[in-house]
Protein backbone atom coordinates (compact mmCIF):
# COMPACT_ATOMS: atom_id res chain seq x y z
CA UNK A 1 0.00 0.00 0.00
CA UNK A 2 1.50 3.71 -0.72
CA UNK A 3 2.80 5.10 2.38
CA UNK A 4 2.34 8.33 3.88
CA UNK A 5 1.93 10.97 1.39
CA UNK A 6 1.99 14.93 1.65
CA UNK A 7 -0.14 15.06 -0.90
CA UNK A 8 -2.98 13.34 0.96
CA UNK A 9 -2.44 16.06 3.65
CA UNK A 10 -5.86 19.00 3.90
CA UNK A 11 -4.79 21.96 2.43
CA UNK A 12 -6.28 23.53 5.24
CA UNK A 13 -7.84 23.09 8.81
CA UNK A 14 -10.98 25.47 9.28
CA UNK A 15 -10.59 27.35 12.69
CA UNK A 16 -14.14 28.69 11.79
CA UNK A 17 -17.66 27.37 11.97
CA UNK A 18 -18.58 28.42 8.93
CA UNK A 19 -15.16 26.86 7.33
CA UNK A 20 -15.83 23.66 9.18
CA UNK A 21 -19.40 23.81 7.68
CA UNK A 22 -17.78 23.74 3.72
CA UNK A 23 -14.90 21.26 4.82
CA UNK A 24 -18.06 19.24 6.26
CA UNK A 25 -20.10 19.61 3.41
CA UNK A 26 -17.33 18.26 1.21
CA UNK A 27 -16.32 15.35 3.06
CA UNK A 28 -20.55 14.74 2.59
CA UNK A 29 -20.75 15.53 -1.03
CA UNK A 30 -17.64 13.08 -1.86
CA UNK A 31 -19.15 10.06 0.02
CA UNK A 32 -21.56 10.25 -2.66
CA UNK A 33 -20.05 11.01 -5.15
CA UNK A 34 -17.71 7.94 -5.18
CA UNK A 35 -20.31 5.81 -3.55
CA UNK A 36 -22.57 6.59 -7.24
CA UNK A 37 -19.83 7.11 -9.75
CA UNK A 38 -16.84 4.84 -8.51
CA UNK A 39 -13.50 6.15 -7.21
CA UNK A 40 -12.19 6.62 -10.78
CA UNK A 41 -15.30 9.18 -12.27
CA UNK A 42 -15.39 10.63 -8.53
CA UNK A 43 -13.91 13.74 -9.45
CA UNK A 44 -13.07 16.51 -7.40
CA UNK A 45 -15.71 18.78 -9.88
CA UNK A 46 -18.39 16.40 -9.12
CA UNK A 47 -17.92 16.40 -5.93
CA UNK A 48 -17.70 20.46 -5.83
CA UNK A 49 -20.63 20.56 -7.70
CA UNK A 50 -22.79 18.22 -5.13
CA UNK A 51 -21.53 20.03 -2.16
CA UNK A 52 -22.19 23.43 -4.16
CA UNK A 53 -19.23 25.29 -3.99
CA UNK A 54 -16.59 26.22 -6.88
CA UNK A 55 -13.71 24.04 -7.56
CA UNK A 56 -11.38 26.68 -6.21
CA UNK A 57 -12.89 26.67 -2.80
CA UNK A 58 -12.60 22.60 -2.62
CA UNK A 59 -8.68 22.93 -3.20
CA UNK A 60 -8.52 25.96 -0.32
CA UNK A 61 -8.97 22.73 1.79
CA UNK A 62 -7.99 19.93 -0.40
CA UNK A 63 -5.53 19.22 -3.26
CA UNK A 64 -6.83 16.35 -4.56
CA UNK A 65 -9.11 13.54 -4.26
CA UNK A 66 -7.15 11.21 -2.58
CA UNK A 67 -6.38 13.82 0.30
CA UNK A 68 -10.38 13.57 0.67
CA UNK A 69 -10.67 9.69 0.44
CA UNK A 70 -8.07 9.67 3.33
CA UNK A 71 -9.75 12.34 5.31
CA UNK A 72 -13.37 10.26 4.92
CA UNK A 73 -11.07 6.64 6.15
CA UNK A 74 -9.96 8.62 9.09
CA UNK A 75 -13.44 9.73 9.98
CA UNK A 76 -14.57 6.10 9.49
CA UNK A 77 -12.46 5.11 12.07
CA UNK A 78 -12.73 7.60 14.46
CA UNK A 79 -16.62 6.61 14.44
CA UNK A 80 -16.16 3.09 15.05
CA UNK A 81 -14.95 4.27 19.22
CA UNK A 82 -17.26 0.97 21.03
CA UNK A 83 -18.92 3.25 23.36
CA UNK A 84 -20.69 1.08 25.06
CA UNK A 85 -18.25 -1.63 26.60
CA UNK A 86 -18.18 0.11 30.02
CA UNK A 87 -21.94 -0.64 30.17
CA UNK A 88 -21.79 -4.33 29.55
CA UNK A 89 -22.71 -6.68 31.93
CA UNK A 90 -20.05 -8.94 33.07
CA UNK A 91 -21.94 -11.60 35.43
CA UNK A 92 -21.44 -15.37 35.29
CA UNK A 93 -23.44 -16.58 32.13
CA UNK A 94 -23.16 -13.39 30.20
CA UNK A 95 -20.21 -13.98 28.10
CA UNK A 96 -21.87 -15.02 24.67
CA UNK A 97 -24.01 -11.67 25.31
CA UNK A 98 -20.80 -9.64 25.37
CA UNK A 99 -19.60 -11.13 22.34
CA UNK A 100 -22.14 -10.33 20.82
CA UNK A 101 -22.35 -6.66 21.53
CA UNK A 102 -18.68 -6.43 20.42
CA UNK A 103 -19.79 -8.09 16.90
CA UNK A 104 -22.73 -5.91 16.45
CA UNK A 105 -21.00 -2.99 17.67
CA UNK A 106 -18.41 -3.94 14.24
CA UNK A 107 -21.04 -4.78 11.85
CA UNK A 108 -23.03 -1.41 12.91
CA UNK A 109 -20.26 0.85 12.12
CA UNK A 110 -19.96 -0.47 9.06
CA UNK A 111 -23.55 -0.71 7.91
CA UNK A 112 -24.02 2.87 6.11
CA UNK A 113 -22.34 2.45 2.62
CA UNK A 114 -20.77 -0.64 1.42
CA UNK A 115 -19.90 0.59 -1.86
CA UNK A 116 -18.09 3.75 -0.12
CA UNK A 117 -16.32 0.98 2.11
CA UNK A 118 -15.27 -0.76 -0.49
CA UNK A 119 -13.63 2.18 -2.18
CA UNK A 120 -12.08 3.19 1.12
CA UNK A 121 -10.31 0.01 1.48
CA UNK A 122 -8.95 -0.55 -1.63
CA UNK A 123 -8.44 2.98 -3.07
CA UNK A 124 -7.49 4.74 -0.07
CA UNK A 125 -3.75 6.15 0.69
CA UNK A 126 -2.48 5.90 3.84
CA UNK A 127 -1.57 9.25 4.60
CA UNK A 128 0.34 9.85 8.27
CA UNK A 129 -3.14 10.93 9.93
CA UNK A 130 -4.37 7.59 8.49
CA UNK A 131 -1.72 5.50 9.60
CA UNK A 132 -1.95 7.43 13.21
CA UNK A 133 -5.90 6.92 13.41
CA UNK A 134 -5.63 3.29 12.70
CA UNK A 135 -2.52 2.59 15.26
CA UNK A 136 -4.32 4.83 17.83
CA UNK A 137 -8.14 3.13 17.36
CA UNK A 138 -6.58 -0.34 17.33
CA UNK A 139 -4.50 0.41 20.39
CA UNK A 140 -8.16 1.60 22.36
CA UNK A 141 -9.83 -1.08 21.08
CA UNK A 142 -7.76 -3.98 21.95
CA UNK A 143 -7.47 -2.12 25.47
CA UNK A 144 -11.15 -1.84 25.96
CA UNK A 145 -11.41 -6.15 24.93
CA UNK A 146 -8.60 -6.44 27.33
CA UNK A 147 -10.09 -5.18 29.83
CA UNK A 148 -13.49 -6.84 29.44
CA UNK A 149 -11.60 -10.27 29.32
CA UNK A 150 -9.65 -9.40 32.69
CA UNK A 151 -13.23 -8.80 34.64
CA UNK A 152 -15.49 -11.58 32.86
CA UNK A 153 -15.38 -14.76 35.06
CA UNK A 154 -16.39 -16.76 32.15
CA UNK A 155 -12.97 -15.87 30.14
CA UNK A 156 -10.77 -18.50 30.46
CA UNK A 157 -7.43 -18.39 28.14
CA UNK A 158 -3.63 -18.40 29.06
CA UNK A 159 -2.72 -15.09 27.42
CA UNK A 160 -5.46 -11.94 27.65
CA UNK A 161 -3.13 -9.18 25.99
CA UNK A 162 -2.98 -12.26 23.20
CA UNK A 163 -6.66 -13.19 23.12
CA UNK A 164 -7.57 -9.32 22.97
CA UNK A 165 -6.08 -9.21 20.10
CA UNK A 166 -6.27 -11.81 18.13
CA UNK A 167 -10.72 -10.89 19.19
CA UNK A 168 -10.03 -7.49 17.78
CA UNK A 169 -8.37 -8.44 14.73
CA UNK A 170 -10.62 -11.65 13.92
CA UNK A 171 -13.51 -9.42 14.53
CA UNK A 172 -12.62 -6.30 12.51
CA UNK A 173 -11.23 -8.05 9.51
CA UNK A 174 -14.16 -10.83 8.90
CA UNK A 175 -16.65 -7.60 9.06
CA UNK A 176 -14.62 -5.78 6.62
CA UNK A 177 -14.67 -8.43 4.27
CA UNK A 178 -18.13 -9.46 4.95
CA UNK A 179 -19.92 -5.70 4.71
CA UNK A 180 -17.34 -4.63 1.75
CA UNK A 181 -17.75 -7.36 -0.23
CA UNK A 182 -20.26 -9.01 -2.05
CA UNK A 183 -22.88 -10.15 0.06
CA UNK A 184 -22.61 -13.98 0.15
CA UNK A 185 -23.60 -14.62 3.90
CA UNK A 186 -26.40 -13.03 5.85
CA UNK A 187 -25.08 -10.67 8.60
CA UNK A 188 -27.64 -12.44 10.76
CA UNK A 189 -25.64 -15.52 10.24
CA UNK A 190 -22.32 -14.43 10.05
CA UNK A 191 -22.96 -12.11 13.15
CA UNK A 192 -24.27 -15.63 14.94
CA UNK A 193 -21.21 -17.75 13.68
CA UNK A 194 -18.63 -15.29 14.70
CA UNK A 195 -19.98 -14.77 18.20
CA UNK A 196 -20.10 -18.92 18.58
CA UNK A 197 -16.57 -19.29 17.43
CA UNK A 198 -15.21 -16.14 19.58
CA UNK A 199 -17.21 -17.14 22.28
CA UNK A 200 -15.94 -20.94 22.61
CA UNK A 201 -12.21 -19.92 22.25
CA UNK A 202 -12.40 -17.22 25.21
CA UNK A 203 -14.55 -20.14 27.07
CA UNK A 204 -11.59 -22.58 26.36
CA UNK A 205 -14.04 -25.22 25.16
CA UNK A 206 -12.44 -28.23 23.88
Amino acid sequence: MPSADRRLQPRRKPRQVRAELTRDRILTAAAHVFAEYGYAAGTTNRIAERARISIGSLYQYFPNKDAILAELLVRHIDRGTWTQADELDLSPGSLEATVRALVRDAIDNHRDDPQLLRIMIEEASFSQEVLDTIERHGEMRVGQVRGLLARHPDVHVRDLDTAAELIVTTVEMNTHMLMAGPRTIPVETFESELVAMVTRYLRGDQ
